[in-house]
């Protein structure tokens, strides 16, 4: 792009674009035509044809191009989309913040954690606003280690504790924070007969096993075991993350079998109604660990919990 086109880009970037207008590219994203966005955002269809005529305008090239599925965005619109979409989450995360310093607060963090993770390490991400002063507001969200990265780089999470096998890239930082080992939990009744003598893998995949989502970290280890053990993977007959789930099954149904981290292990064991077998295992999991945005650095309350939760690596692994 010639220097003069460059700047009068830049000039349309700053004196002409508004906030306003990110919400309605992002709506002919989603909806791919004129009429739903216009429903959608309660405009007329002339308005919502105006104004993408003039946003196209302030970027001098046409974001979205009419195809036979509809609206499709060009490769200059799908770059706008992409910046859109963390400046709208920016400019969200701004807003709930100046309203947490409003209310006394020192600022507001946004966590993302993964299910399966250590009681020690959680209790210390969710009460680390309560020991700052003045405090922080704290917003934590659960997910798998896919989703809680991908909303890490959409600006929706300001750190993440999850499975740290992510290459980290340009834009990602992580620290490992502690290993797992894995534990065989089965109905308290069943405990004894099962944990005598060695596991017979072929006989345990004939049980009713709980099984986290399918491509997840730890579910891809469990196939792993199985495959080693030269035994095909078992076909479960639930699939959750949920550990009040995994209890009520393992105390309900006698056949119930699964294999989680051994903190999570422990915390069905003390629920009643399941026992963690005595049989060793390894696996090759990848460790917990904390994850943040390399511009990140410049925020504080980052920082001061990456810092926090490195305090416990030694005590967890």
């Amino acid at each position: 792009m010639p220097i003069a086109a460059s700047d009068k880009l830049v000039h349309n970037l700053v004196s002409r674009l508004r906030l306003r207008h990110l919400p309605l590219l992002l709506a002919l994203e989603r909806q791919r035509s004129v009429s739903r966005v216009a429903a959608e955002l309660n405009l007329s269809q002339p308005a919502v044809t105006k104004t993408l005529r003039e946003i196209e305008d302030i970027f001098t090239v046409p974001l979205f191009t009419r195809t036979r599925r509809g609206l499709e965005p060009t490769p200059t619109g799908r770059a706008v989309l992409a910046h859109a979409r963390l400046t709208l989450a920016d400019t969200d995360a701004l807003g709930r913040e100046l309203a947490a310093i409003g209310a006394g607060m020192s600022g507001r963090l946004r966590i993302g954690v993964i299910p399966f993770i250590s009681r020690t390490v959680l209790d210390a991400a969710c009460s680390f606003g309560l020991t700052q002063s003045p405090r922080v507001s704290v917003l934590v969200r659960e997910g798998t280690t896919d989703e809680l990265v991908a909303a890490l780089r959409e600006h929706e999470l300001d750190c993440v504790v999850a499975r740290t096998f992510y290459a980290p890239g340009a834009d990602i930082a992580q620290q490992p924070l502690y290993r797992e080992e894995p534990a065989l939990v089965v109905p308290a009744a069943a405990a004894g007969r099962l944990g005598r003598g060695p596991l017979d893998w072929r006989r345990l995949a004939e049980r009713d096993w709980i099984l986290p989502p399918p491509n997840t970290p730890i579910r891809r280890t469990i196939n792993t075991i199985f495959a080693v053990a030269g035994v095909a993977q078992p076909v479960p007959i639930v699939e959750t993350y949920s550990i009040k789930t995994m209890a009520t099954l393992l105390r309900n149904h006698a056949a119930a079998i699964t294999i989680v981290p051994r903190a999570v292990a422990a915390e069905l064991v003390e629920g009643g109604g399941a026992a963690a077998l005595p049989h060793a295992l390894s696996w090759d999991l990848p460790p917990v660990g904390v994850m943040w945005r390399r511009q990140a650095l410049e925020d504080d309350v980052v920082v001061s919990l990456v810092a926090a939760l490195g305090k416990l690596r030694w005590e967890e692994g």
